[in-house]
């Protein structure tokens, strides 16, 4: 690329993470506001029952798409036979599998004992799966065009819609159903608003050659995908069917809470990075400091976040009516944090990775992680019952340090100066916060709001003042051409 086709990549990069950023923002706090009043005014059963069903959807979700859409992403230049040849494949998966899961609903139920809400909201989940698979190349458009401002336009509307549904019937009384007519509405909203912004002619037919191109890179990323899908979601059936749907929710509660800073943050940032780094595949010199960037303003982020959210959660649950019925699930919750923090420096680098073509060396990262997982959990389990699964993530989670060591065999960069500026302040921060919260002559509530506030002031302090980090001129740095 020459300077000026630089440029404007970073220019639509920066847009693109600032709006993504926005958008978890806003969902993040209808999110929380969501989640307080639903887990105040639902068991941990009902929760429980929630997270089971969203992972079939997953499961349906997987076998809808054999990788075609990252490989239109990836490829430097797509045709309408491209277009017309992943939409035909994927519909006919999506409809197929929308037959079989609806035939299914007996054996689900049965297995599960789900009540009748429960079928409901399955039903639910599989109009929205297919509605969502309708979306998929207009988003693929804009995402090449690293055009996510434009994505989370509709992301923000859904959210909206999703998330004041959910609580306006859940505070009526709805139950379950809340989910149910708020995941209907969301997915006809959500269909509506990306043709809108990326307007596509759908077309049917299937290009042998284009089918072959596609599938040559599809293949061994959705192999992958399966293999996360094996690992997560089927394993949350799992969890679902020996620890029961209480047990779930328990788990379900401290994984959402723990993994929130993840979600907001990570989630973008890949997002982002999978086309970022397939334009620059042949440059290593700009993926090197592209990787260290990223490095930098993730721990910047992520690693406060976790530890102070591992701090406060407590006094966070003791002021909220109701709450008390989530104490139990807080030891689950302190190790999902751990785990959840260390497999944040995993991402990128698989990211990295898939971007280079590199498909091959992340599918047996997972097929590690995958063995791993199904072997370890129901041994944990049987040792530490709740306990088991997120032991089993923790230990795992450890192996972000043979991904960075095998990364750094494709692109060199520097790691640790990277990140100990963040790790150095956060923990100063944490001791900081420790104190405030144990020693604090002041009610519940304010004894929390100073240490929140002192924590962050502490952080930055030692950030700026400390370690002479001006993120000011690093931002003004990002927009200049290296």
């Amino acid at each position: 690329m020459d300077k000026n086709q630089v440029s404007e990549v970073k220019r639509k990069t920066i847009i693109s993470a600032l709006s993504l950023f926005f958008q978890s923002g806003y969902a993040a706090f209808l999110g929380l506001a969501a989640n307080l009043v639903l887990t105040i005014l639902l068991s941990p059963g009902v929760f429980g029952i929630y997270i089971a069903t969203l992972s079939i959807i997953s499961i349906l979700n997987y076998f809808s798409d054999i990788g075609l859409a990252a490989s239109l992403i990836q490829k430097k230049e797509i045709t309408r036979d491209d277009e017309k040849t992943a939409f035909t494949i994927q519909q006919f998966l999506v409809i197929s599998l929308v037959i079989v899961g609806f035939l299914a609903t007996s054996t689900i139920r049965n297995f599960y004992k789900l009540p009748v809400e429960g079928t409901f909201l399955y039903w639910s989940l599989l109009l929205g799966f297919f509605l969502s698979s309708l979306k998929t190349i207009p988003s693929v458009f804009l995402e090449r065009k690293i055009h996510f401002q434009k994505i989370v336009l509709v992301q923000v509307i859904e959210n909206t819609f999703f998330y004041l549904t959910v609580i306006t019937l859940a505070i009526m009384g709805y139950g379950l159903n809340s989910f149910t007519y708020a995941v209907i509405l969301r997915s006809v909203v959500g269909l509506i608003s990306i043709y809108i912004i990326s307007p596509w002619k759908p077309g049917i037919g299937i290009n042998i050659a284009s089918f072959k191109r596609l599938v040559s890179f599809g293949a061994p990323f959705q192999a992958s995908s399966l293999l996360a899908l094996v690992k997560d979601d089927l394993m949350i059936l799992y969890l679902g069917k020996v620890l029961g749907f209480t047990g779930l929710g328990y788990i379900g509660w401290a994984k959402k809470w723990a993994e929130a800073p993840i979600r907001i943050i990570m989630d973008n940032i890949s997002r982002i990075l999978f086309p970022l780094f397939s334009k620059f595949q042949n440059e290593k010199e700009r993926l090197t400091k592209l990787v260290e960037k990223i490095i930098f303003y993730q721990s910047f982020l992520i690693l406060p976040a976790i530890i102070g959210a591992a701090l406060t959660m407590h006094q966070f649950i003791d002021l909220i009516p109701r709450y008390s019925q989530w104490t139990q699930a807080l030891p689950l919750f302190y190790l999902f944090c751990l785990s959840a923090l260390l497999s944040s420096y995993s991402t990128p680098f698989i990211n990295l990775l898939n971007g280079l073509g590199y498909v091959k060396i992340s599918f047996y990262f997972m097929v590690g992680w995958t063995a791993a997982t199904w072997i370890l959990t129901p041994i944990l389990i049987k040792m530490f019952g709740y306990l088991g699964f997120p032991i089993t993530l923790v230990m795992l989670s450890m192996s972000f340090i043979v991904v960075i060591y095998q990364t750094k065999k494709v692109v060199n960069f520097s790691f640790l100066t990277n990140i100990f500026p963040f790790l150095v302040s956060s923990f100063i921060m944490a001791a900081i916060v420790t104190l405030l919260l144990n020693f604090s002559p002041f009610s519940s509530l304010v004894a929390l709001i100073i240490a929140v506030l002192v924590g962050i002031m502490s952080y930055l302090f030692m950030i700026r003042f400390v370690f002479k980090i001006d993120f000011l001129k690093e931002i003004i740095t990002l927009k200049k051409n290296e």
